[in-house]
């Protein structure tokens, strides 16, 4: 098995010097993720090789940053487009326990990870499918989440058809819409999308190397 840098120990306490509310159940299945992606990625690679030395702050923590702005109530449902190895749907499943995630990918040997690591952990409230996301029918979602998956242009044609058109859930802070993580300078994305997106830098969140130049985009309904 790959030794993995940041290992489940480290890796929690970077988790845990920005969240602090984590049950004993979280903590045990956070730690799992580790090893688990470790030993997974050796078989079918979902992870570059350079990042699974820090899964924990450049895929965990990462996807964590919706967490940070997106309290998502109890009941609501969000869908992961583009998935890939489980991120940002996978952790944040995690953090929300009462939220139901259903992760989406063209890919299925990497929904096979997914559907696998969530078994060994415990992790009851994700679903997976393999599909385009442009091909799902008959859903709707309270929020769609991404991560680096195709311009925003592109993510918000494919995401508005299946988020709901209003509060659906009482106690979600943000009307239903997208929230996408994104890097590198996103003027000329933005203007093209047609949308007006907030944009938090995650260096406000998380003020780490890694996090310099990388954004989350959220657009309303």
């Amino acid at each position: 098995m790959t030794q993995v840098l940041d290992s489940s120990s480290s890796g929690m306490t970077i988790l845990q010097q920005y969240f602090t509310e984590f049950t004993a159940a979280q903590i045990s299945q956070f730690e799992q993720l580790g090893p688990l992606y470790s030993d997974w990625n050796e078989k079918i690679n979902v992870i570059s090789r350079k990042d699974i030395e820090a899964l924990y702050e450049r895929h965990v923590l990462h996807s964590l940053s919706i967490a940070a702005v997106g309290n998502f109530a109890k009941g609501s449902t969000v869908v992961d487009i583009g998935t890939g190895g489980g991120f940002p749907g996978l952790p944040l499943a995690i953090f929300f326990p009462e939220v139901e995630f259903h992760l989406v990918d063209s890919i299925a040997k990497k929904l096979k990870v997914v559907e696998a690591i969530a078994k060994t952990i415990g992790l009851y409230n994700l679903t997976t499918q393999h599909s385009r996301a442009e091909e799902i029918k008959n859903r709707k979602f309270d929020f769609a989440v991404s991560r680096a998956v195709a311009p925003l242009k592109e993510l918000w044609t494919w995401s508005k058809p299946l988020i709901n058109s209003r509060h659906r859930v009482t106690g979600n802070e943000l009307a239903p819409g997208l929230l996408c993580l994104k890097g590198g300078d996103l003027a000329a994305e933005i203007q093209a999308s047609g949308t007006k997106p907030r944009q938090l830098p995650l260096t406000q969140l998380f003020p780490l190397p890694f996090f310099e130049e990388k954004f989350l985009l959220y657009v309303p309904r």
